[in-house]
Parts: structure tokens; C-alpha cells; sequence
């Protein structure tokens, strides 16, 4: 691979240089998350109000609506956000400066010509100091290319947790991204029940993180930053609940390293980024990160994991 394709694939993602955008494009991706939530059944720790990476920017997939179903879709090529329904309806709203309080009108505005009745929750989940959706006109920065740079990073870090999931045979959960938290992670479970999750997320009942963290998990994933202890775009991996001595466990790469502040695992994004095998070197985190999580908490590794998936083939038993 060319230094340029490797550029384009893993490119560069100063947070403080998007930082007002991406708190622009938290918000808003929140309300197309909070729509699906509004009318999709409950799935197990929330994977039910994710998006996904898609090969255009996000989507939340389809949403059932009576008889028949819609989606939302961040195209982050274009620079459009697409509502279209199963019977062939749709409209749009062109992604540019725009005050939450404004976006969030013309969705609402959009789904009532689509017949799309729903209501949510107009308070954002898991940011403090916060206010409504529809108060909110001081977030309104769009930077379409850090944006776009922001989707190529996530299009090539979905490729690699897909194949980092693919080695697990145990509960697992899709490949997601979470529109509370900011970031796309994928998750490994033991099978095992964990203790009850003391809750205190900003915006978030106590109910959602209980039943999310209800069983023992190794999570890992990305985020693109934000004000605070990691103030630059990183690769992340924790465990819940954390077992003796994983702080103090040795992983891989060097520049990876466990955050006190944040209880987790920390890879900087550009570590991965400047490498010689940008994949390989993320698949190193990932893999010795969980291999520190499941020894240290006694995971049955022989029962839960196997070979990495092979396209076209079907896992050898």
C-alpha cells in the first residue's frame, strides 16, 4: 500500500482543529440516534439505537414504523442527511453551519412530511452541562472535510474490529457506533453476570447503564477526542468489571498505555496512524488488551474464542 492510500485510509484528525464541529455532529447524530431509539423494540445493553458505518458516512439501518420502515443516513461524501422510507418517499437536509436548535426543527419538519410520527427526548445523553435540542443555538460548526477525514478513520477502524469480532465465538456484540459516548467500539462477553453498574452517567438513567454493563465485558473501540484527559483522537479498551491487576497488565504496542483518569487502555490514534501496518498495529492492541481482560478475570478463552474469520470460508468445527 502507497503512502498516499495509507494517508487517505488513516488520515489526520487534530481534535482541537474539528473540536467544535464534532460537538456540533454529537448532537445531531443524538437525534437521528434518539428517533431510532423511539421506535425500536429494546435490544439487549442498547445495541438497538446505534448507527453503523456505512459506505457513505452513518446510518441507523431501518426503523419499523407500522407496516412499513425508514432510515437516516449521514452522508458524509455529499454532505447530505437522506430520511427515505420503505415505500419510496424522501427527503433531505444538506449537512453545512447550522445551530442544533435549527437542525433539529427541519428533521422534525421532514419526518411529519414523511407521515413519521415520533417523539423523543430532547435532552442530550452522556455530555454535561448540556441543554434541549431545540435551545441549543450555540453548537452549529460543520467542517466538511474533518468530518470527511473523520468517516475514512472510522470506515477503516470498522474494517479492523470486524475482524477483531470475527475471532470470538462467545456473545459479541455488531460492530457499532454509539451516539451518547461518541465513538465506535465493539464488545466480548464472558457469559458471566457482573456486578450491578453504580450508574451516574451525565443524561443517562441508571437503568441503561445497569442493564448495559449487566454482564462482564472487555470493550474496545474509538473515539475522536474530547475536552479532558485525552484531548486527541485514540483507540480505547477497558474492562467491566476490571479485574485485579489490569491497570498494571503489559500490552501492545509501546506507545499504548492505561489511563488512570478514564480506567481504560489508551492507543493514540496517530501511533496507529504513522505505522509501518497502521491494521496490524491496532489488531496488536486489541488482541493483547482483551488477552490481558480474560486472563486476569479467568475467562473460558478455549471455549469463547477462535480462528479470525476468512471470507468465503466457513469456520472449520
Amino acid at each position: 500500500m502507497t503512502a498516499a492510500s495509507l494517508a487517505d485510509r488513516w488520515p489526520e484528525l487534530p481534535y482541537a482543529a474539528w473540536a467544535d464541529t464534532a460537538a456540533t455532529l454529537q448532537l445531531w447524530t443524538q437525534i437521528a440516534g434518539k428517533i431510532r431509539l423511539a421506535k425500536t423494540p429494546w435490544l439487549n445493553h442498547s445495541w438497538h439505537v446505534t448507527l453503523y458505518v456505512s459506505a457513505r458516512g452513518l446510518t441507523t439501518g431501518p426503523i419499523p414504523d407500522g407496516a412499513r420502515s425508514f432510515e437516516i443516513e449521514f452522508d458524509f461524501i455529499d454532505h447530505v442527511l437522506w430520511l427515505r422510507t420503505s415505500d419510496g418517499h424522501a427527503r433531505q437536509l444538506m449537512l453545512k453551519p447550522t445551530p442544533v436548535a435549527e437542525f433539529y426543527a427541519d428533521m422534525t419538519i421532514a419526518l411529519n412530511e414523511l407521515g413519521l410520527d415520533v417523539t423523543i427526548n430532547t435532552m442530550p445523553c452522556e455530555i454535561q452541562n448540556c441543554v434541549r435540542f431545540e435551545d441549543d443555538t450555540t453548537h452549529s460548526a460543520y467542517d466538511g472535510e474533518a468530518v470527511r477525514r473523520f468517516w475514512r478513520v472510522l470506515t477503516s477502524a470498522n474494517h479492523v474490529l470486524w475482524r477483531f469480532r470475527s475471532g470470538f465465538i462467545g456473545k459479541a456484540s455488531p460492530v457499532h457506533f454509539f451516539w451518547g459516548s461518541f465513538d465506535l467500539a465493539v464488545t466480548r462477553f464472558s457469559g458471566r453476570t457482573a456486578p450491578r453498574h453504580p450508574g451516574g452517567v451525565p443524561h443517562l438513567p441508571n437503568a441503561v447503564a445497569r442493564e448495559a454493563y449487566s454482564h462482564e465485558v472487555s470493550s474496545a473501540g474509538f473515539w475522536p477526542g474530547s475536552p479532558g484527559p485525552v484531548d486527541y483522537p485514540a483507540f480505547y479498551s477497558y474492562a467491566y468489571p476490571a479485574p485485579a491487576g489490569f491497570s498494571d497488565a503489559k500490552v501492545k504496542p509501546d506507545a499504548a498505555f492505561f489511563s488512570k483518569e478514564l480506567g481504560e487502555f489508551i492507543l493514540p490514534y496517530d501511533t496507529v496512524r504513522c505505522a509501518r501496518d497502521p491494521d496490524e498495529t491496532l489488531m496488536e492492541f486489541l488482541v493483547s488488551t482483551y488477552e490481558a481482560a480474560a486472563d486476569l478475570a479467568k475467562w473460558d478463552r478455549a471455549a469463547l474464542e477462535c480462528g479470525f474469520g476468512e471470507a468465503g470460508n466457513p469456520r472449520k468445527v
